[in-house]
């Protein structure tokens, strides 16, 4: 069976790469995880209940998945056994499960790390399922696809999914500050490419460390880099975001204030201008989407299902073609009709529904599946809209002790102008009728 280490390429004598040589000792050690790891962090009281149990790691990479797993099996005293999905069969985890049983009869159990679960089948998920069961292993999978979708249900009835975070600025920083005590020397760098170093790591924490080693090792004696020569040594963009990355978040800012402003051609600027600094196009996306359900809203139904395609497309066809349709859908909606009538709606709603508590809905339009239900006058006259002449009852569906509400006014603009028409229209059915 091959090691997941040695598949990765690190072979016996081969030099150690930066991120191995300063990967944790201890939990206490793991930066950007506390939720996790810090003093009343989850897998902290797991570790002092005795109790840990089979684990799911869910995160993106170089967050510290594989290290805390290591560090679980140290601070249990379990067997720390790793695999990786990519390079394991059903032949080889049939070994690891025997071997298992046989450390389990002299007393001592099996952490069994599973690198990239995701990429085994269902069926191979399956063959976990008894082992984990009868306490043969305590499984501990890491994945950077969402659980909920890749992982059988049965398998995640039987494990607990934690988290992992990006690393922010702060945890990035600390770990270029142990590589820089580590061997002894600063890294080369002005303020500003420090800064681009870490945005380039994208909460990447083995990305950083890795870029710290090509820094130095490209660095001549005395030479400090600013951000383009940092550029150049790493062959990609430096962000052109401050070190506060106010930059970030003011151009975010235009892009989303620009498209509510209904100006394309400025949208467009600053969507290249996030692109040009290497901004994460699939974060430009989901802002996008954001922008489709905030500032347009019903006026055109049809803006956040183009915001979604965008996405979505970009995530098919990566850089640079995928860019283009972060530019079409920026486009259509920077020029689609503008509504947030659903998103002052919303908060209105969410308002008055913590304000008034658990008020219970009339009975009226209570299902009756019970004979004391039905005892009880649940659904009692209620009014079937379809049998209703124009379909409509104009019933009243509103808690008696809050009375009728109205959050939604929809704008004279688009869609939305359909849609007012037709309340409008209701409310007067609703007059006529007495309801």
């Amino acid at each position: 069976m091959t090691n997941l280490f040695e598949a990765a390429g690190l072979e016996k004598g081969a030099p150690r790469p930066l991120a191995d040589r300063l990967r944790p000792t201890r939990l206490g050690e793991v930066v950007g995880q506390d939720h996790l790891v810090g003093p009343d962090g989850a897998l902290t009281r797991l570790i002092e209940s005795g109790s840990l149990g089979s684990l799911i790691f869910w995160g993106p990479p170089g967050t510290g998945k594989t290290t805390v797993a290591r560090l679980l099996a140290h601070e249990t005293t379990l067997h720390f056994e790793p695999i990786s999905a990519i390079f394991t069969g059903v032949a080889d985890l049939k070994k690891v499960f025997e071997a298992a049983r046989g450390r389990r009869t002299t007393g001592r159990g099996t952490l069994l790390f599973v690198d990239e679960i995701h990429r085994f089948n269902r069926s191979q998920q399956d063959a976990f399922l008894p082992v984990m069961e009868d306490g043969t292993i305590t499984l501990v999978g890491a994945t950077t696809e969402n659980p909920s979708f890749e992982l059988n249900a049965a398998l995640l009835s039987r494990a607990r999914v934690l988290t992992f975070k990006s690393l922010d600025e702060e945890a990035i920083g600390k770990l270029l500050a142990r590589a820089e005590a580590a061997e002894g020397r600063k890294l080369p760098l002005d303020e500003d490419a420090r800064a681009a170093l870490v945005a380039m790591a994208d909460g990447d924490g083995r990305a950083s460390l890795t870029l710290a080693e090509e820094i130095w090792r490209a660095a001549k004696p005395g030479e400090v880099f600013d951000t383009a020569g940092l550029s150049r040594i790493v062959q990609r963009r430096a962000p052109i975001y401050d070190k506060g990355q106010d930059g970030h978040y003011n151009l975010i800012s235009a892009l989303h204030k620009t498209v509510r402003g209904s100006d394309p051609d400025a949208a467009l600027y600053y969507l290249a201008r996030m692109l040009d600094a290497g901004e994460n196009p699939l974060y430009i996306g989901r802002r996008l989407v954001r922008m489709a359900v905030e500032d347009i809203g019903l006026a055109d139904p049809q803006a956040l299902v183009v915001a979604n395609a965008a996405k979505d497309a970009y995530d098919y066809l990566g850089s640079p073609e995928g860019e283009l349709a972060l530019a079409q859908a920026t486009v259509y909606l920077a020029t689609a009709p503008k509504s947030n009538a659903v998103y002052t709606a919303f908060k209105a709603a969410m308002r008055t529904a913590k304000e008034h508590g658990s008020l219970t809905p009339p009975k009226t339009i209570l299902n009756a599946p019970t004979k004391l239900m039905k005892q009880e006058d649940y659904g009692a006259g209620y009014r079937y809209d379809h049998d209703e002449p124009d379909a409509f009852s104009g019933q009243d569906y509103w808690p008696e002790r809050l009375g009728r509400q109205q959050f939604y006014d929809p704008v004279e603009r688009g869609f939305e102008r359909d849609i007012r028409k037709r309340m409008e229209w209701w409310a007067k059915l609703r007059a006529e009728r007495g309801e």
